[in-house]
C-alpha cells in the first residue's frame, strides 16, 4: 500500500470518527467467509457499517480526535481490527453482536468484542460487552425525564380530584345529618 493510499484511508476514516459518536473495535480472525458476509449483511439490516482496517490506520486516524486514545491504542489496537460504526445508538453494536454470537459458536463466539468509543468514553475488553447492552440511547433518556418532571404533576393533580371528592362527601354527609 502506497503513501497516498495510506493516507486516503486516514482521512476516511478521520471523517468517519468525527461523523460517528459510536464506534466499537473487534477481531474477526478465524472467522469464515460465510460467517463475515452473514456478520455484514446483519451490520447492513441494523444500519451499522463494519470495515477492518489496519491497527496503525486507526491508531493514526484516532490521533487527531481531542479525546486520550492512549489505552485504547495499548490495549485494543492489536491483531486483526474491524470497525464497526454507528451514529447514536450507543448499544446497537452491542445488540448486534450478541444476536449475531447466538447464531455461532457459544464457547468461542465471533467476532470478538476488543473496545468501544461512545461520545468519548471507552469501554475496553469483552467483559465490557454487557455493560454495553444496558446503556440507554438519547431516546430512552429523554423518556426518563419527561416521565419524571409529569410525575410530580401527575401527583397533584390526582391529590386534588381525590381532596375534592372527599370534600364534596363530607359536606354531603354534613347536609343530610341537618335534614
Amino acid at each position: 500500500m502506497t503513501r497516498e493510499e495510506k493516507s486516503v484511508i486516514i482521512d476516511e476514516l478521520k471523517e468517519k470518527f468525527s461523523q460517528n459518536q459510536v464506534f466499537y473495535v473487534t477481531d474477526a480472525q478465524g472467522m469464515s467467509v460465510e460467517q463475515i458476509n452473514n456478520f455484514r449483511r446483519l451490520c447492513f439490516n441494523k444500519g451499522i457499517e463494519y470495515k477492518v482496517y489496519k491497527n496503525t490506520l486507526i491508531a493514526k486516524a484516532l490521533a487527531d480526535k481531542t479525546e486520550d486514545y492512549t489505552e485504547f491504542n495499548d490495549k485494543v489496537l492489536a491483531g486483526s481490527s474491524g470497525v464497526l460504526f454507528a451514529t447514536e445508538d450507543g448499544k446497537a453494536p452491542a445488540q448486534l453482536l450478541k444476536e449475531f454470537y447466538k447464531t455461532g459458536d457459544k464457547k468461542n463466539p465471533r467476532p470478538v468484542f476488543k473496545g468501544a468509543s461512545i461520545s468519548g468514553g471507552l469501554f475496553i475488553g469483552q467483559d465490557q460487552l454487557e455493560v454495553l447492552t444496558t446503556i440507554k440511547n438519547k431516546q430512552e433518556l429523554i423518556g426518563e425525564v419527561i416521565g419524571l418532571l409529569q410525575s410530580p404533576a401527575k401527583n397533584v393533580i390526582s391529590a386534588l380530584k381525590g381532596s375534592g371528592q372527599k370534600i364534596a362527601g363530607l359536606i354531603k354527609t354534613l347536609s343530610e345529618r341537618e335534614g
